[in-house]
């Protein structure tokens, strides 16, 4: 439960949800204040079964459904379908990403829901446009990004693949809670709730835009390049004497300049006539690493870093998985787990840890009873 000064305090969600982009958005709202009930099966919803990686539980269910309350219902129950109608009739928000015509046949259809109670926000989570010959479809996070086009930027020359995290489902969580910020803002001028569509696939397409747009007025598909940038060059890993690698990143022709003078120590190669604005170094990349690896190969990684640094130039090292929980930049946030049980996951963006304030991963249908109680 939060306090009075959480920007989301007093507002009361309601989310049928399941694996990861409807939890992730109300983990968000719970994180600003909002009071989140989870609606769950009787064996819980499917992240719980994941793995039991963290103490016993999932890490995805760890991850992204820490300051919720557990409510069991069998929604095939009259009875129980009756309290969540009750639930929902009290609510602020209700998010769902059932199955496609899953909530009509629950009578918890946008339209039936907003036009009762017109104060309700209701938000449908769905792979793709209900006004699409998609409509249908099932969408987990894999299929979406390889319909969207993501795995046909994203890989290797010889081999497509998919983005490493859960980056459709990731997105449209993002894209919900957006948009239902968004619509309570909105409610506070108008009076008035509203439906809201969010669509897996919109999401992974609008982040393809750059290639679609590139595609569909100069003809060129966008290829594969691993850790090299597709449209902006030089802008890719290089290996350095001592094994290991440095990212760079230029940007501007400015950068360029100073690359190439101060990093490389080449100040010709500024002004070679296949080098001099970014789009003829993206089409004459081979030739132009053909110049860079050698010298890079020359240097220590702690030697690029210095001249790196010299030259203003942005770099980056390449963080490995057993790296990141020693990270110099990796905030933490202390999450409670049932049986006193403690975790620390990373700080979502933008909010950093609240002092006296843990918040706890519910246990499956923790708050039932109190709940049927309440709600009666």
């Amino acid at each position: 439960m939060s306090d009075q000064s959480s920007p989301l305090s007093g507002v009361l969600v309601i989310s049928i949800e399941q694996a990861v982009a409807a939890p992730l958005c109300t983990v968000r709202l719970a994180d600003a204040g909002a009071r989140v009930i989870k609606i769950e099966r009787p064996d819980g919803e499917t992240a719980r079964h994941y793995d039991a990686a963290v103490k016993g539980m999932s890490a995805y269910f760890v991850w992204l459904n820490r300051g919720k309350e557990s409510v069991v219902l069998d929604l095939k129950s009259t009875s129980d379908l009756a309290l969540l109608h009750r639930m929902v009739a009290k609510a602020d928000v209700l998010v769902q990403n059932l199955a496609p015509g899953a909530s009509a046949r629950l009578e918890l259809s946008a339209t039936e829901l907003t036009a009762k109670f017109p104060r309700l926000i209701v938000v449908d989570i769905v792979g793709y446009g209900q006004d699409t010959p998609y409509a249908g479809m099932r969408a987990y996070d894999m299929l979406v990004q390889a319909e969207s086009g993501i795995c046909a930027v994203t890989g290797t020359p010889e081999s497509p693949s998919k983005i490493g995290v859960s980056a459709a489902d990731i997105a449209t969580g993002m894209n919900a809670h957006a948009g239902i910020l968004e619509a309570l803002l909105l409610r506070q001028r108008t009076g008035r709730g509203c439906a809201i569509e969010i669509s897996m696939f919109d999401g992974m397409a609008d982040w393809m835009s750059v290639p679609l747009l590139h595609y569909e007025h100069t003809g060129r598909e966008t290829g594969r390049y691993g850790l090299a940038h597709a449209s902006i060059y030089p802008y890719r890993p290089y290996a350095c004497g001592c094994g290991r690698t440095i990212i760079v990143a230029i940007q501007q022709n400015k950068e360029w300049s100073r690359f190439c003078s101060t990093v490389l120590r080449r100040p010709d190669l500024c002004s070679d006539e296949r080098f001099t604005t970014n789009m003829l170094r993206v089409a004459n990349r081979a030739a132009l690493d053909a110049e860079i690896e050698p010298i890079f190969k020359m240097m220590d990684r702690d030697e690029a870093i210095r001249r790196l640094e010299d030259a203003q130039i942005a770099w980056a090292k390449l963080t490995q998985v057993r790296d990141l929980p020693s990270h110099p930049a990796l905030r933490r946030l202390q999450v409670a787990l049932p049986g006193e049980k403690h975790v620390e996951v990373p700080c979502p963006a933008g909010r950093l840890p609240q002092a006296n304030i843990v918040p706890r991963v519910p246990a499956l249908g923790a708050d039932t009873d109190r709940i049927r109680v309440e709600f009666a």
